[in-house]
Order: structure tokens, then C-alpha cells, then sequence
């Protein structure tokens, strides 16, 4: 149970949580200080008849020598009030009218203090026997001492007190209702800034780290948190930018030694006398492909992180395709099916879009068994370019995985398959921002790897 509460209390949002939290203290605030006006009104109305019963017995007390055996002692309009005055034997001189006849009522003695103590008293047989507030007082003389002894009812307060406090239990909640409504409505208000800083802040991505929060016109702790926010963005564009300056440096200055190298040894290849220096100088050729790929993919990525804005045009994507498989076909020998490739156009990047289909084409043919099929259509408003292959397939968990960068599978997809693990991130960044979509599919025996652009009419 305790487990559950706290699960629910962190999916709450901040409003939901300082509206429970004030609902909860405004409770508990009316709550305690309900009980408080019950007790403190109980107190001030018992004392009240205390001083009543008390004056009353004043009174009678100073007539108490005149008052004959079987004297019946005259109402006042205080009520119901109970008089009886006793002597040291403990019989019944006199009493009010509503105690005529009646025993001794009252066992406690009387009070020789200046300001006597009442006590609460049952049994009274007057009325329905309930609760009595009662004194007694010494009166008469030394040889005669007598006690008279006055009880008020408390029947009035009680039932006043009673529905007092039925008001206020049907009330209260009604009260807490109407203020968590108000707590509710100042909570938005007051975290509606919050909630405009966090929209901004969802906005920025890596991309375009140069946008910065809106600092509200207040000297509070939020526009405080708006300026320190900015202040962290500034220094992350700063060094994302010297990061990718070096990248993009360090892979431009890279090619011009790799182009140099893969062209010596695509000599010492040809020229080699013996069959192992031949093998050496093709497989040297083979890591230098590769490498000079990896540095290619490096400084597109690099671009792509500084510009995310690219170039848009109308664009054939249909002809692109069909370029790039007869490309595609020149590198190997796998047959490539372009039969399902129908006319499509595209707002985009040319080069970017052709960058997108000969990596998606270089990734089928390095792990197809025997076949590379391709396909482009384009149907309500969406451009959906499918290159499937028969190799080893893609599982369900990696799927996600394969477009992160530097990300390659176990087993058939490996390093030594010559993939540099950035081709498919390429694909991800630029068909992302072209507004389209890159997903696996389905494909029995292979992978099937679709791309969604928004389409162009004709």
C-alpha cells in the first residue's frame, strides 16, 4: 500500500502535488481549528453557568437562616435551576419547587474558598436526568451550620454545542473544496511561467543550442533560474561548437594523406612482384577504403550538427534512386531490384537525400545473401523509399539501436564487415531533418529499412 502512494505521488505533476499538499494543510488548518472553537466555546458557556449557579447560590445563602423546614424556595428565571439547602445532618430544609419532596440531591460538601469549585453532577431527578453544573456554599450560623447547594442544567449547551458541531463537519469540507478550487487556480497561474521556461527549454535540442530561455520582468527566484538556465546553455553551445569545429577540422585535414595513401597502395597493388605482398597491399587497401569512409562519415555528421537548416529544393527522389543503384550496382556484384521504384518528389537536399539512399544501399548490399530490393512510392502526401535485403536481419530490441552512432550488432553485423557504424545515423539525421521519419520493418529473412519523407506534388 505504502509502495502504491508513493507511486502515484511521483507520477503527480508539481500543480496536482502543491494543491494535494495545500489541500491537506488547509484540512487540517480548519480541522484543528473547528475543535478549538468547540472546546474554547464549551469552556466559556460552562464557566458561564458556574458564575450563574454560583450567584444563585449567593443569594439564597444570605435568606438561608430564614428558611423554615419544608420551605419551598422561589424560581428565578434562570431556567431550571436546582436548589437545596442542608443541614449538618443532611436533611432537606428547603428546596426550589422542581426538588420538592425530593432526598438530598448533592453529596459533595461545601466550599470554604472565596471562589468555590463547581462539580458535574447526574442523577438530579428533575428534567431527563442529564448533566448539572452544582455548588455549594456554607451558610447559616456556627451553631447552625447549613449548606445550600444550587445546580444549573447544561442540557441547552450541549445541544447548542451539537449542532454547532454538525455545521461545521458539513461545512469544513465544503470550505476545503472551495479553497483547494482557489489554491488550484492561483497554483496555475503561478507556474505558468514555469511551465512557458520548460515548452523553451523542450524546444532547444543539440542542434541549435544558440536559443535562450525568456526571463520574466521579476527580480524572484525565477527569473533567477531563467538567467542561470541561459548562462549553462551558453557555455554548452560553447563547447558543443569547439567540439565540432575539431571534428570537422580534424577530418577535412585527414583526407588529402588518406587520399595519398590509398592511391600508393592502390599502386603498390597493382605492382606487387609476390602473391603475399599483393595480399598485404589489398588488404592495407581494403582498411584504407574503410577509414577514408569513416573520415567521410565523420565530416557529414560534423555538418549536419553545425547546419541542422539545410538547402531545401523540389527534388526528384525517383532519379535519385535510380543513380545511385546503378552506382550501387558498378561496387557490387548482387543483383539490386529497382523494378518498384515509382516517381516521388520531395522538398529537400539533393545531395543530403542521395547521402541517405547510398548509405541505406551500402548497408543492404554488405549484408545481403544474394539479393538487394528497393522500392519508392509515394501516397497520401508521404514519400516512402524501402531498401530490403536477405541477410541476417535486424532484431526487435536493436532496432532503435542501429541509428545511434558508432552503433554495430554482434555476430553477422561486425566490425569486419567493413561498416564504420555511423552510415544508419546518417541516414536518421538527415531524413530527421528533412521532417520525415527512418523505421525497420518487418521482413522475413532480412532487413527492411523504410525511410518517410513528406511528399511534394507533382
Amino acid at each position: 500500500m505504502a509502495t502504491g502512494a508513493r507511486f502515484w505521488w511521483a507520477r503527480r505533476s508539481l500543480r496536482h502535488r502543491l494543491t494535494a499538499a495545500a489541500a491537506l494543510v488547509i484540512a487540517a488548518g480548519l480541522a484543528s481549528a473547528a475543535v478549538l472553537l468547540v472546546v474554547w466555546l464549551h469552556v466559556s458557556l460552562i464557566h458561564g453557568l458556574d458564575t450563574t449557579a454560583l450567584q444563585r447560590a449567593e443569594v439564597v445563602a444570605a435568606d438561608a437562616d430564614a428558611a423554615q423546614a419544608g420551605t419551598e424556595i422561589p424560581a428565578t428565571d434562570h431556567g431550571d435551576v436546582a436548589v437545596q439547602i442542608v443541614d449538618r445532618d443532611g436533611t432537606v430544609i428547603a428546596s426550589s419547587g422542581n426538588l420538592r419532596g425530593r432526598p438530598r440531591a448533592f453529596s459533595f460538601p461545601a466550599s470554604r474558598s472565596s471562589t468555590p469549585h463547581a462539580h458535574t453532577v447526574h442523577d438530579i431527578p428533575v428534567g431527563e436526568n442529564g448533566a448539572w453544573r452544582a455548588v455549594g456554599v456554607p451558610a447559616g450560623s456556627a451553631r447552625h451550620p447549613l449548606t445550600v447547594y444550587v445546580a444549573v442544567p447544561t442540557e441547552g449547551i450541549d445541544q447548542g454545542l451539537a449542532r454547532l458541531t454538525a455545521g461545521l463537519a458539513a461545512g469544513t469540507p465544503a470550505v476545503v473544496a472551495l479553497l483547494t478550487a482557489v489554491v488550484w487556480k492561483l497554483t496555475g497561474h503561478a507556474l505558468r511561467p514555469v511551465e512557458a521556461m520548460r515548452a523553451q527549454t523542450a524546444e532547444i535540442t543539440t542542434s541549435d543550442l544558440s536559443r535562450r530561455l525568456d526571463v520574466p520582468p521579476t527580480a524572484d527566484a525565477l527569473a533567477r533560474l531563467a538567467r542561470t538556465l541561459n548562462d549553462l546553455l551558453a557555455r554548452l553551445d560553447t563547447a558543443t561548437r569547439r567540439q565540432r569545429r575539431f571534428i570537422a577540422d580534424a577530418a577535412h585535414e585527414l583526407r588529402s594523406p588518406l587520399s595519398a595513401l590509398h592511391t600508393r597502395l592502390d599502386v603498390a597493388a597493382r605492382h606487387a612482384r609476390s602473391q603475399e605482398a599483393q595480399a598485404l597491399a589489398a588488404s592495407l587497401l581494403r582498411d584504407s577504403e574503410r577509414l577514408t569512409r569513416l573520415v567521410d562519415d565523420l565530416l557529414q555528421l560534423a555538418r549536419l550538427d553545425d547546419q541542422p537548416r539545410i538547402r531545401t529544393r523540389p527534388v526528384d527522389l525517383d532519379e535519385i534512386v535510380f543513380t545511385e543503384v546503378r552506382e550501387a550496382r558498378r561496387r557490387t556484384p548482387l543483383p539490386i531490384d529497382q523494378h518498384a521504384v515509382g516517381a516521388a518528389r520531395v522538398q529537400g537536399d539533393a545531395d543530403a537525400l542521395a547521402r541517405v539512399v547510398r548509405n541505406l544501399l551500402d548497408n543492404a548490399v554488405r549484408y545481403a545473401r544474394s539479393r538487394v530490393t528497393v522500392s519508392l512510392h509515394a501516397q497520401d502526401g508521404i514519400a516512402r523509399l524501402v531498401v530490403a535485403d536477405d541477410g541476417p536481419g535486424i532484431p526487435d530490441a536493436d532496432r532503435e539501436r542501429v541509428f545511434e552512432r558508432f552503433t554495430r550488432l554482434d555476430e553477422a553485423r561486425s566490425r569486419d564487415t567493413g561498416g564504420s557504424g555511423l552510415g544508419l545515423a546518417i541516414v536518421h539525421d538527415v531524413v530527421k531533418a528533412h521532417h520525415g521519419r527512418t523505421l525497420i520493418e518487418d521482413n522475413h529473412h532480412g532487413a527492411r529499412l523504410v525511410v518517410l519523407l513528406p511528399a511534394r506534388e507533382p
